[in-house]
């Protein structure tokens, strides 16, 4: 099985330890939800591996580039959007999809027409050539997503992709996901949706105080949790218990 992402010992400090000693694995043609509390280490993990922020030490391979010893071939097939949308507000999406497209050296015909059809996708075609600044907070995160996509990455990383949306929106957003992976395409996300993560992820992984509990799919999370003694671990538990029940036990020192 090709390996989209692999990373191996991954530690990151900044005032305390963010991220210690962290490993993960991403399958290509899957989305992988990166699941955690509050302060868990998720999004510095998913900068590091995007290549926004430094590791103090650990490797990174991205479709076995080594991200870390040539980072400009790693981001040429990676794309980034973080929980708060950048887009600027001066530009229309048009504009802005252009924009990113040229700096990625996308062909200008090709990049004008994966603009129209990405912001076609998302619901936005009728707002295409209107300025983003009077844009909601969803507007612009769809926006940001189609900046992600211009390029059409191999490793897709969503920081809470669905912040900010109404039902109708998410949807869209959850659609246009489904659609990538089942063509091929590789996403990581992270959510406070569990029930997002649950209905979606081929695979799960979820971190607490910078390293990793556990990861897998939900039936191999659940087994985990009855091999573990982190509580009942039942077939039939939605992911919302285990989660519970693995950060509890971690929270616990292991006891449940």
């Amino acid at each position: 099985m090709t390996e989209a992402l692999i990373v191996r010992g991954l530690d990151k400090t900044f005032t305390k330890p963010a991220v210690m000693d962290l490993d993960l694995t991403v399958h290509a043609g899957e989305l992988y939800a990166l699941l955690g509390p509050n302060g868990a280490g998720k999004t510095t993990t998913l900068r590091m591996v995007a290549g926004l922020t430094k590791p103090d030490k650990g490797e990174i391979s991205v479709f076995g580039i080594d991200a870390r010893a040539d980072p400009a071939a790693a981001k040429a097939i990676t794309a980034w959007a973080p929980d708060e949308a950048m887009v600027y507000d001066r530009l229309t999406p048009l504009e802005y999809l252009e924009f990113v497209a040229g700096l990625w050296n996308v062909e200008p015909k090709a990049a004008k027409a994966r603009a129209e059809d990405l912001l076609a996708k998302l619901g936005l075609a009728a707002e295409a050539r209107t300025r983003c600044e009077g844009f909601s907070r969803g507007m612009k995160q769809k926006v940001a997503l189609a900046g992600a996509l211009i390029h059409d990455p191999r490793l897709l990383i969503l920081d809470e992709p669905l912040t900010g949306l109404d039902a109708a929106a998410a949807r869209l957003v959850k659609d246009m996901l489904q659609e990538r992976v089942d063509a091929g395409g590789t996403v990581i996300l992270t959510t406070h949706i569990l029930e997002v993560a649950e209905r979606m992820a081929d695979r799960i992984g979820i971190i607490a105080g910078g390293r990793l509990l556990a990861e897998g799919t939900l039936d191999a999370l659940r087994a985990q949790t009855r091999k573990g003694g982190a509580g009942e671990g039942k077939d039939g538990s939605s992911l919302e218990d285990v989660f519970l029940q693995l950060t509890a036990a971690d929270a616990n020192g292991g006891a449940a």
